[in-house]
Formats: structure tokens, sequence, C-alpha cells
């Protein structure tokens, strides 16, 4: 048994997604990433970056203690090689298939992160023109990435659908949010679309949909203690006895 440890945003829904599609067993264990689940102890010795998602496996291969993995990427190359399932059948489609992974990983996602924050900032913290516009104009820019590799291929890593295309859907959902009309894209357009029709994305996609989190009825000093602990945070401590020298 899997047990993922999510909150509904586009990076957890990416290996929602694949459990789904794999079929693999699976709990969810919510770590809800608003009110600071993520700085527990309990959730640091699984995930030390304290960003969800992460999985631990009841039953690793080598049937050893239970196995924990961080990093959404690395979350889904070990279900990938576990299951052998959606992570390319022989190894040039494999570096295909991590080649577009990473691409998700260091592009993609953070990217639209960054311009999702600053938008998010507007009018309430100075001017953020600048910020705005770097990270509109590299959102654009990587719908073009996408759109150029899918112009005459049906996924990502090529004639198979695998964790590329899954990694990346949930962070292309959010288009209209960005600011990007789709059909500058078509085939982009194209590939959203069909993918958008599997009914395990979709179960995937919906995990957690319930979780809302209403901050409008969050006190003053609730909400200025949250962006104390979520925003501009810089190194936790290690503790002071008992490591290497």
């Amino acid at each position: 048994m899997i047990d993922l440890h999510y909150w509904p945003t586009p990076n957890g829904k990416k290996v929602s997604i694949l459990l789904e599609e794999a079929g693999i067993p699976y709990r969810v264990v919510y770590c809800n990433i608003g009110m600071g689940d993520q700085f527990t102890d309990d959730f640091l010795t699984i995930s030390p970056n304290n960003r969800m998602p992460a999985i631990v496996d009841d039953e690793p291969a080598d049937g050893g203690e239970p196995l924990s993995v961080f990093e959404s990427g690395a979350c889904m190359l070990y279900l990938a090689d576990k299951y052998q399932a959606f992570g390319g059948d022989h190894p040039r489609e494999r570096w295909e298939v991590n080649q577009w992974l990473m691409w998700q990983m260091a592009n993609q996602g953070p990217k639209m992160g960054e311009r999702g924050h600053f938008a998010r900032l507007k009018d309430r913290e100075g001017d953020q023109s600048y910020a705005l516009t770097r990270f509109m104009d590299e959102t654009h820019r990587l719908y073009g990435v996408m759109n150029n590799r899918l112009y005459d291929r049906r996924y990502l890593a090529g004639d198979s659908y695998s964790i590329a295309d899954m990694a990346c859907y949930p962070w292309a959902a959010y288009y209209e949010q960005a600011g990007i009309d789709l059909d500058e894209f078509k085939y982009v357009k194209r590939w959203f679309t069909e993918l958008a029709q599997r009914p395990a994305l979709q179960r995937g996609m919906d995990v957690g949909s319930d979780q809302s989190q209403d901050f409008s009825k969050l006190s003053e000093d609730d909400i200025a203690r949250l962006k104390a602990l979520l925003y501009n945070q810089r190194a936790r401590p290690a503790p002071a006895t008992g490591g290497l020298d």
C-alpha cells in the first residue's frame, strides 16, 4: 500500500493521477499546506524540504522497512519503476519520458507557480509589474515549447502516454487563470482535450476536491500568523548537537 501525503495542488495531482492510472492501491494522508502541516516534525521526516506530495511505500521491493520518497517527480519515477507503468518500455523511450518529466519539474511548474504567486500579491504588496511580466512571458513561452513538441507527436514522449503527460497536465489545466488562450496553442489544446477524457486522470484530478480552505473565515491574527509561516521562509536550523563534525 502507498500512503500519499497530499494536498489538491497541481503538484499533488501529478501523483494521484499516476496512482489512479496505474491502478495502484493507495491511501490519502492530507497535508494541509495552507495551515502549515508541512512543517510538522513527522512530515519533515518524510519530506525534508517541507513540500508535498510525498509517498511512503509500506511494501518496498526489498522487503525492508517502509520507504519514503519526496518531490513529485521522484515519486512518479519510483512508482513507474516499481509497477512498470507509464515510464517507457525501452531505454530510448524512458529517456524521452525522463527528459520531459525533468522539464516539467524545472520549468513548467516553477515558472507557472511564480506567475501565480506574484499575481496573488498584485495590489497588496507594492509594484509587481516586472515579476508579473517576466513570469507571464515565461509561462507563454513554455506553452509554446509544449506546442512545438506536440506538433508531430501524440504525447510528450512520443507515441505513448506517460508520466511526463501526467506531470504536465495539472499545470496546463490552469491555462485560463494563467491568462493563456489555448486556441493559440492548437497542438497543446488537442493533447489537453484528449487527456481530459481519461476517467483515471479525472479521478486523480478530483482527489481532495472537498478539502477547501476558506481563508475569509480566519481572523486577522490567524492570517498574519500564516503569512509569517508560509512566505519568505529562511533556513531551518540544524540540531546543535549529535551530528557529524
